[in-house]
């Protein structure tokens, strides 16, 4: 997993630098004409960064498992930290992604939003960037941790009514993650004497310390994935959150990006030994949190049950050592993150008119709002791996690859995995019976209006997004497969 390509200009610094300093001047700016100038300037920086992203994506060197678009300056020199960045094919879907997520999240905001919130957007989202493409373990460490202080004010202070318990929640469960990641990052500078994640991934360990530094990693990204039994921040953040922070939190996967670039090629031995325990575990969360998507009556809580089950299926696609699952699960990564961010913007335009998403308050959408009634039925069937969208290529590649990994169990693997889509179907459709389809439950619910034009735009172009992935997934695969491959060619290499 070594190399490394460079012949352009610093452009992960400007993605990662651009938001946080328009961030910066859109908090200064707020109290400048209304604050119509800290919005332009919002809408402004979440294009430019967008634009750098498609020219990210279009210039990236597929096939190729090298770091691309590389950059190295001493930071620290005392303790060998770099300001290293860097991305290979698994980083730049979730550039893309975060780039796309950012620029509708700012376009959605109404015209009195606060400038404090698009602030925190911004810093968010320049932050995520970094740490996608973080080479020094400090660096991504930084990155992993400061996402927490924007997205932390964002809820805490434009959130729901229930915003304060859902914010300590939030920062105690992560912190405390964060914790054990540093104690390990520590350990390894200790006997390597450097931060770099390349020089860990051949530094050896013992199968004793490798067991220990796998404890403290996974519950770092567990936290953030989020993975049972480490999830419980999760549902009450996404539904009090404001939606826009809540489509970040939810879309980002840096969590499950974490098992990809420190957990698994840093400690190999130690996750091939506890992989049936990780099985058991993502297994577990697919019935598990399916099941209680069942009894919710909140359109947002649903959805956010939904998400954590199908985070189950991304981890067991991690630890089934196979290319076929392990692309499925990045695949999947990509196609829960816009999932989950179309479901929270329709849940949020129904709120916006009606007060509430309770399921037993707003049933017959369809009959006055037949825009909203036919994205929400779009996205989520799509959730649960509709063919032709990106979430059925995904679903499909994880089973196959959990039904053909080498074991003596891979037969009962697929099949508990398989009940993503039985259970998912379950609480879909009896969502979209009751929403969608039912009978009117609610007197104002006749004179709702539809969606308007922006909202419309937005939600098309999410639709438009998991269509073409669906019916082209190539284009994801196809930039994820050589890193992938490369990837499971090292973890298969001991280290004792």
């Amino acid at each position: 997993m070594n190399g490394e390509m460079n012949n352009m200009p610093p452009v992960l610094s400007i993605l990662i630098w651009l938001p946080i300093i328009a961030g910066i001047l859109v908090l200064a700016l707020r109290h400048v004409g209304h604050g119509r100038w800290s919005r332009w300037l919002a809408n402004l920086a979440a294009w430019v960064a967008f634009i750098i992203a498609i020219f990210v994506l279009c210039r990236f060197q597929t096939g190729s498992g090298m770091m691309q678009f590389t950059e190295r300056v001493m930071w620290i020199p005392h303790f060998s930290i770099e300001y290293a960045l860097g991305i290979d094919g698994l980083s730049v879907l979730f550039i893309g992604m975060n780039a796309l997520i950012t620029l509708l999240v700012i376009a959605a905001q109404k015209s009195d939003s606060k400038s404090g919130y698009l602030s925190a957007l911004l810093i968010t989202s320049g932050l995520t960037y970094g740490a996608f493409s973080a080479r020094d373990a400090v660096l991504f460490y930084v990155f992993f941790e400061a996402m927490l202080i924007p997205m932390y004010l964002a809820i805490g202070v434009f959130g729901g009514a229930q915003r304060r318990y859902a914010t300590t929640k939030f920062f105690l469960y992560t912190l405390f993650g964060s914790l054990f990641m540093l104690l390990a990052l520590f350990y390894l500078y200790s006997v390597s004497q450097t931060f770099s994640m390349e020089a860990w991934q051949h530094l050896p360990l013992s199968i004793y310390m490798q067991l220990i530094l796998f404890g403290a990693f996974f519950i770092a990204f567990a936290v953030k994935t989020p993975m049972w039994p480490l999830h419980a921040w999760a549902p009450d953040a996404y539904v009090e959150a404001p939606t826009g922070a809540a489509v970040m939190l939810a879309a980002t996967k840096i969590g499950a990006y974490g098992f990809l670039r420190l957990l698994l090629p840093i400690v190999p031995d130690a996750a091939h030994q506890l992989a049936p325990l990780m099985i058991a575990l993502s297994l577990f969360a697919v019935i598990y949190f399916g099941i209680v998507a069942l009894a919710q009556t909140d359109l947002k809580r649903l959805f956010a049950y939904s998400s954590v089950a199908h985070m189950g299926l991304v981890t067991l696609g991690f630890f089934l050592f196979n290319a076929t699952a392990m692309k499925g699960a990045v695949l999947l990564m990509v196609s829960n993150g816009l999932a989950i961010a179309a479901l929270f913007f329709v849940a949020e335009s129904l709120k916006t008119r009606f007060g509430d998403c309770k399921l037993t308050d707003c049933g017959g959408i369809v009959k006055a709002m037949p825009w909203l009634a036919t994205l929400l039925v779009f996205f989520a069937m799509a959730n649960i791996g509709l063919p032709g969208t990106s979430g059925f290529v995904g679903e499909f590649l994880v089973i196959i690859g959990a039904v053909g990994h080498q074991s003596g169990y891979q037969l009962l693997v697929g099949l508990l995995a398989a009940t993503v889509l039985i259970i998912g179907a379950a609480y879909t459709l009896w969502m979209v019976r009751r929403v969608v389809f039912g009978p009117i439950t609610h007197p104002s619910v006749v004179a709702l209006s539809d969606l308007g034009t922006r909202e419309r735009l937005l939600l098309s172009v999410l639709a438009a997004v998991m269509l073409g992935f669906g019916l082209w997934p190539q284009a994801l695969l196809g930039m994820a497969d050589a890193s992938v491959t490369q990837l499971l060619a090292h973890v298969a290499l001991p280290k004792l």
